[in-house]
């Protein structure tokens, strides 16, 4: 088993307030949660950015890095208006 710890930090130039963002990551924590993931926002006070951690158990890398794949095409879906970086670290 490998545990995959990612994170995602994304800018968010056309939101203006705390609640606009929360707005955005809620819906982006609705749509992690559906990969199974655990999801925890680590963001901070900054309107215009925003931080989510999750983790995810894999069998072995390969199955690990499609899954992550997969998470990747979500938000290059569903958040591509955004520009976002994603990060994963195997342990």
């Amino acid at each position: 088993m490998i545990i995959f710890h990612c994170h995602i930090h994304l800018e968010l130039p056309y939101v203006s307030s705390l609640k606009g963002r929360r707005s955005i990551l809620n819906s982006l924590k609705e749509k992690l949660k559906s990969f199974n993931v655990s999801v925890l926002d680590v963001s901070g006070e900054y309107a215009k950015e925003a931080d989510v951690a999750f983790a995810f158990l894999a069998h072995d890398a390969r199955s690990g890095a499609q899954y992550k794949e997969k998470i990747e095409q979500m938000l290059e879906r569903n958040f591509g208006e955004y520009m976002y970086e994603l990060e994963c670290e195997e342990i």
